[in-house]
């Protein structure tokens, strides 16, 4: 699978995980004491809803376009505010915010993001999108290479985002590799860790094979799928989340079905959240 992000920005995978990821950064923001941030695959920074790659697949009218503009439960502001922010005009949807745009919304002075992409043209682009912000850095690199080089931070509390393109067959094998990498050298960071939903039983596999490297630590599972797997189209997606927020399942069980009804493509969306290892 070749998941260049281009052709499926703000589509329903991204909403699901731009929503978590928004919902971890708030928490972390609980505390005064700044925190570390390190988004793996990282991509442009930013992306033209309107330009040809995301025109072609329409994929943002029934993701993001869903709920930009409308009414939301108050858990989904901080990721809506975040979308806004990067629109020339706040009631037109044009601009859709990558993960470190939209991390960077959220954070405060005492607060750092480091963004890696490998892909040379995407890489420039992030360059070009953070010049001159002292709180980002941006890395020309392979993202699995960053989890080994700039971890761990020296601040203690912080969130490590793997979310890969898929162009790699042994793809998951390399992803439970990273977090067993990314845990031994931050035990107490969060890991949230994006994967598409093709076929079930390599899923299935891999969410076994993650059980297994993070235990004993708390290791949540969250799926939405809007059509039964298939093993040609995209189906759906999940998100596992090392070391979780304590009130993320919470929040979850209230806004899966939200997100569920509201991107549906069919008559019967699923969804799923569940505890891979028990949380402490």
């Amino acid at each position: 699978m070749n998941y260049r992000h281009a052709f499926h920005a703000g589509n329903f995978a991204d909403v699901l995980k731009h929503v978590v990821l928004t919902r971890i950064v708030e928490y972390l923001k609980r505390k005064e004491a700044g925190f570390f941030v390190l988004d793996t695959h990282a991509g442009r920074g930013r992306y033209d809803l309107r330009g040809e790659e995301a025109e072609r697949t329409g994929e943002a009218a029934v993701g993001i376009g869903r709920l930009f503009g409308v009414a939301v439960p108050e858990l989904v502001h901080p990721y809506l505010d975040a979308v806004g922010a990067v629109q020339h005009e706040r009631e037109a949807l044009r601009w859709y915010p990558g993960s470190p745009r939209i991390v960077r919304a959220l954070m405060r002075s005492q607060d750092r993001l480091f963004a890696a992409e490998l892909h040379p043209e995407d890489a420039a682009a992030l360059k070009a999108e953070f010049a001159g912000d002292r709180q980002v850095r941006t890395l020309a690199i392979d993202g699995y290479q960053a989890i080994r080089a700039y971890l761990p931070p020296s601040e203690r509390r912080g969130l490590v985002l793997i979310d890969p393109p898929f162009e790699s067959a042994d793809e998951f094998s390399r992803l439970v590799s990273a977090l067993g990498e990314g845990l031994k050298r931050w035990a107490t960071g969060t890991f949230l860790v994006w994967y598409p939903i093709k076929h079930r039983r390599q899923v299935d596999d891999f969410l076994s094979e993650t059980a297994l490297s993070c235990r004993p630590r708390p290791t949540l599972c969250i799926e939405l799928l809007l059509r039964r797997p298939d093993g040609i189209l995209l189906a759906g997606c999940g998100l596992v989340v090392v070391n979780p927020p304590f009130v993320l399942g919470e929040e979850m069980s209230g806004l899966l079905p939200f997100l569920a009804k509201t991107l549906r493509d069919g008559p019967a969306p699923t969804t799923r959240l569940e505890w891979l290892n028990a949380q402490l």
